[in-house]
This record gives C-alpha cells, structure tokens and sequence, in this order.
C-alpha cells in the first residue's frame, strides 16, 4: 500500500463515525424532556394504562420521524399562542405560514393515529 492510500483509508474511517453521528442526531433530534411531555399529555386523553403509554410512546416516535423538532416547537408555539385572546394574537389565528406549520403537525399527528392507535 502508498502512503497515500493509507492516509486516504485512514481519513475515511475518521470521516465514517462523524456522518453516522449526525445521521443518528437527525433521527434523534426530540429532546427526552419532550418526548415525555408529549406522552403525558397524550395519556391525560388516552388513559392511563399501559397499552396508552406504548400508544403514546409510538405516536411521539412517529412524529419525530416526520417532523423536525425545530418544526413541532413552531406548530406546538402557534397552537398555544391561539389559544390566547386579544387582538395583537389575531396573527397566530390567520397568518398562511402559522397555518401551514401546524397544518404539518396536524398530519404528523395523523399518520401517528394510523400506525400507533
């Protein structure tokens, strides 16, 4: 082997770890703390039995493989900012890329119905 075969395989095989990392946190980008806020929130309407904690565990899982967390916290602030009244919050209520965001969500949620409940 040449010493440049050796340095090319050796960058390589540094190189390998790091895109499987990134490609990990991707896939894993929900913080724990939201994930177990969303599952105790769902078992408040769901029940609080085991077969709801697995349901609600999947359904969180599901959407996290659909929508980015940095997306879920948009659609999840434009849903908790319609809920509050005055006129400056109105915005929240009509505004075409709030209702797209949560418009997201809502179908997240829809395909997490389907393949966890």
């Amino acid at each position: 082997m040449t010493r440049l075969t050796v340095l090319t395989a050796a960058l390589t095989a540094l190189a390998l770890p790091a895109t499987a990392q990134t490609v990990a946190e991707q896939l894993n980008d929900y913080p724990t703390v939201a994930r177990a806020d969303y599952v105790f929130g769902c078992m408040a309407t769901n029940g609080q039995s085991r077969t709801a904690l697995e349901q609600c565990s999947c359904s969180i899982d599901t959407i996290a493989t659909i929508l980015p967390y940095e997306r879920y916290v948009e659609a999840e602030t434009v849903l908790s900012l319609r809920l509050v009244g005055g006129e400056r919050m109105s915005f929240f209520r009509s505004a075409t890329m709030a209702n797209d965001i949560v418009a997201e969500l809502r179908r997240a949620q829809a395909e997490a119905e389907i393949v966890c409940f």
